[in-house]
């Protein structure tokens, strides 16, 4: 039976740089039985050896950054002067994953008592299938990926077309830091028919999946007939709010990189600037001083801040935004730049643009755009600024920027978007939760228990990221035990190590305590209910804050017996 022929485009000259065979029916079906094969020994070895395994893959890894650096900017045309970044980014991602993993995967212990020893042990989930995406395909592959192997399970990876050596290398390295076979296996393909088959095979336990909106509800239809995790982390319309008080040369030159690094091309680029009216018109000189010195051209020339968009479908995606925006009274005013005029005659190159006198009737305020595009709008106050960084279906992040950060915190609780940021943008911390709300993804990366939380738990709490599923309570002489957890969003100053005991049937009484209790709190925390001996405990733990946190949410999710 025949297979596709899979070609990826160089965005830089618009030619074929590399073919795949895709995958037949055939071995499709083989995939999946191959690592449940894989991951019932994997999953016997100790921590010690996956921690080691993985130790070296890290390092490995980044003796390569510089080849990969180049395959990486022909593959997908990010400037070469930060492609090398990336990967030591993942590097130091997987490090602090690894740092983590002997704390997160322990056991927990429950209440003492006499003649019984209760404990919570996490265990791997199975055979985990990750989709991603080609705009930072090696840090989007070690969120999911590190964790995976790390608390045992087995993977299957399905790499973008547009970067698919990705996955060729990743598989040799960890094969040469000693992981055994097939515990890592890949495939190719451009097909969404082959791609929902393989999410609808029962011996996957585990999806993962980062990319579009629309191949994100593809994943999640897929997988609709059949109880199993789905975690989405989709795209973004990320707004920024500049109030009247910020230092606005420094601000210009952050809201500039974060809308226009990686031509644009990232899940959390900003894409919508609100403007406090006061300095609207010195923030539009500040943004035109700092694109001044912006320089688009061959993403080879270590000099290039801007190199091409990913292909030719995304260039007219990008150019009718701007071409809606001017019909509908937006004003294009974007400096002179002689390397904007003159890019290179080949490729899928966008210049940087600054539009101006934009609103929300406009594609270019609604809808993803992805790309270099920074469309500035006026705004009166605060409550004006927060009303239109809300009207929008993604929340992906969101960045408040301002010399009063306590006022930021403030303002942060009525944004709806999964991270806040304020005087930041576009940078996810590893010990926090990745989480989308609305159409910008269900679940989190990042996270302890991804499981639970690609039931629907979108939180701001530093969850660490290890793939288990749900714990297992485990009682002497109670076989029959369940316990709950629920993640919520506290603000406590301090640590409560207990706060009430309730009847088994109480459940609603302790919600209603628990949400009393957030008007008193001032640090981001998790908490956990589960019966002990017909009564449920609800422990707070503290963390230190360290990004705004959105007003009380409290999620009951039932474990597995």
């Amino acid at each position: 039976m025949s297979v596709e022929t899979i070609t990826t485009i160089s965005p830089i000259t618009n030619k074929p740089v590399l073919t795949r065979n895709g995958i037949s029916a055939e071995d499709l079906q083989q995939l999946p039985i191959t690592a449940t094969e894989a991951f019932l020994k994997f999953r016997k070895t100790s921590l010690k050896e996956r921690q080691d395994i993985v130790k070296k893959a890290l390092k490995l890894l980044n003796d390569k950054q510089d080849e990969l650096a180049k395959e990486l900017t022909e593959q997908m045309g990010r400037p070469i002067a930060y492609t090398a970044k990336e990967v030591t980014t993942a590097v130091k991602r997987g490090e602090y994953l690894l740092k983590i993993s002997e704390d997160a995967l322990k056991d927990t212990d429950g209440e003492p008592e006499k003649g019984f020893k209760r404990f919570i042990r996490k265990v791997p989930v199975g055979p985990c299938l990750i989709l991603f995406a080609w705009n930072y395909p090696y840090l989007i592959l070690v969120n999911s990926l590190i964790p995976a192997l790390l608390a045992g399970n087995s993977v299957i990876l399905k790499p973008s077309p547009q970067t698919p050596t990705i996955v060729e290398h990743m598989a040799s390295i960890f094969s040469e830091a000693g992981l055994p076979d097939n515990v890592i296996q890949y495939f190719h393909c451009g097909s969404p028919l082959i791609i929902e088959s393989i999410v609808r095979d029962p011996k996957v336990s585990l999806v993962c999946f980062t990319g579009s909106v629309a191949g994100g509800l593809a994943t999640a239809k897929a997988a609709a007939d059949r109880v199993v995790n789905v975690g989405l982390e989709l795209g973004g319309k990320d707004p920024a709010y500049v109030r009247g008080d910020v230092d606005v040369a420094w601000a210009a030159e952050e809201i500039v990189d974060g809308a226009v690094f990686n031509s644009g091309q990232s899940c959390c680029s900003l894409e919508r600037v609100y403007v406090d009216e006061k300095i609207h018109d010195e923030f539009i000189e500040a943004l035109q001083s700092v694109l001044k010195n912006y320089k688009l051209g061959d993403p080879f020339n270590k000099d290039t801040h801007v190199g091409p968009v990913v292909s030719k479908r995304s260039k007219e995606t990008i150019e009718a935004h701007i071409k809606d925006a001017l019909d509908k009274g937006a004003k294009d005013l974007t400096p002179e730049n002689e390397t904007f005029k003159s890019p290179p005659p080949e490729g899928n190159y966008v210049k940087p643009t600054l539009l101006g006198n934009v609103d929300h009737s406009m594609t270019v305020m609604t809808e993803e755009t992805f790309g270099p595009v920074i469309p500035v709008m006026k705004v009166k106050s605060d409550e004006e600024a927060i009303k239109l960084m809300n009207d929008s279906e993604f929340g992906l992040t969101a960045s408040i920027w301002t010399k009063d950060t306590a006022k930021a915190a403030e303002l942060a609780e009525d944004v709806e978007a999964g991270t806040v940021f304020v005087n930041r943008c576009d940078y996810p911390s590893p010990d926090l939760a990745w989480t989308g709300w609305k159409n910008s993804g269900r679940g989190s990366t990042l996270i302890l228990l991804l499981s639970l939380c690609a039931c629907g738990t979108n939180s701001r709490t530093t969850f660490e990221p290890f793939y288990t599923r749900n714990e297992r309570h485990k009682s002497i002489n109670s076989p029959n035990s369940e316990y709950w957890i629920v993640p919520c969003h506290f603000r406590c100053a301090e640590t409560i190590s207990i706060f009430k005991f309730y009847p088994h049937e109480s459940v609603n009484m302790a919600l209603m305590d628990a949400m009393a209790l957030r008007h008193h709190c001032h640090c981001n925390t998790r908490c956990h209910f589960w019966p002990s001996n017909m009564h449920i405990l609800l422990v707070i733990q503290s963390r230190r804050i360290l990004v705004s946190i959105r007003s009380f949410e409290l999620m009951l999710i039932h474990s597995i017996r």
